[in-house]
């Protein structure tokens, strides 16, 4: 009886014993998967961030370009600092300067200059942080991606729709950007060699800059209107411009020019619907800031990107006006 007695105890204490061990591995099970849980949830890679320095957001072309890199950083999960340089080569060089202090992981810049931007091309490439341009094109430093609309094709079209229009003969106009941009130059050039090969009859009588503004470009266009008596078109590099010489047209009581300008801004596409402007040459400032910040991605990712993305540009006209 007693030897019953003391095996059911020790029966008891092995079963007591067994059950306090399950408990404790159970326990560790537990706790090693909430450390794996834990784990899987912390994030590990650090979020990009991107500088975009715009030359000025006082324009609506950049403020499209703008939203279009800004609405493609959100879906790409970077951060995105956006900075405006007012028009002002000084103000974008501090701009940059702030940025690479900030220690960004790459810089997007739409130079207000195109010379001027290159010391501070270099002192990125200095800090080791890649720079990219858009729509206006840096005149040295590295850069590892230009993203642009190929404005020599935009200023040819703008030259045949207008040789066109005025049947290879007549007076023209030139209102011109800000010297040493890439974009007044290219367009420029489009232009200009398409109008002396395949319109020799038609003058060019001035060719004046108005730095992309429209104020100055009613001013530049009023003084342009009381020198020359016969003004049969005008092409302007940009639609603020050629909406300001549609403007001084106007109060002069000057008749039967025929416009063209170059964006398709909305002012723009508002004047084709109404009759005053001709034509304009249609960019997608949102689609190059979309690709400016996916080119960026895929330059911190180790990919290789093109040195030159263009985008594609499209004559608008009464006939295909949106």
């Amino acid at each position: 009886m007693k030897n019953e007695v003391l095996e059911g105890k020790i029966v008891r204490k092995g079963v007591i014993k067994m059950k306090k061990f399950v408990i404790i591995a159970l326990s560790l099970v537990m706790l090693a998967s909430l450390g794996t849980s834990c784990a899987k949830t912390t994030p590990t890679a650090k979020k990009p961030t991107l500088g975009l320095v715009i030359s000025t957001l006082n324009n609506p072309f950049f403020v499209t370009l703008r939203d279009g890199a800004q609405k493609e950083a959100e879906t790409s999960g970077v951060t995105l600092i956006v900075m405006d340089s007012q028009n002002d080569p000084a103000k974008e060089a501090s701009n940059i300067e702030d940025l690479i202090s900030r220690k960004v992981d790459a810089i997007l810049i739409n130079p207000t200059d195109s010379d001027a931007v290159v010391p501070s091309v270099k002192k990125a490439n200095d800090a080791n942080i890649p720079v990219l341009t858009i729509d206006r094109a840096a005149n040295g430093g590295v850069v590892v991606s230009h993203i642009a609309s190929d404005n020599v094709a935009g200023g040819k079209m703008a030259a045949e729709f207008l040789g066109k229009a005025l049947h290879g003969k007549g007076k023209v106009v030139e209102l011109q950007g800000i010297a040493g941009t890439s974009a007044a130059r290219d367009r420029g050039t489009g232009f200009d060699t398409t109008m002396a090969q395949e319109f020799p009859d038609i003058q060019i009588i001035a060719r004046q800059p108005a730095d992309f503004d429209r104020a100055k470009a009613l001013s530049v266009f009023e003084n342009i209107l009381t020198a020359q008596p016969k003004i049969d078109g005008v092409f302007a590099q940009n639609d603020e411009m050629v909406l300001g010489a549609i403007q001084a047209a106007e109060a002069a009581k000057r008749t039967g020019i025929i416009f063209v300008g170059y964006d398709a801004i909305d002012d723009a596409i508002k004047a084709i619907k109404e009759g005053k402007l001709a034509a304009t040459i249609q960019q997608q400032p949102a689609l190059m800031g979309k690709l400016a910040v996916d080119t960026a991605v895929d330059v911190l990712n180790g990919k290789t990107v093109d040195k030159f993305i263009p985008v594609p540009v499209k004559l608008i006209t009464k006939e295909n006006v949106p």
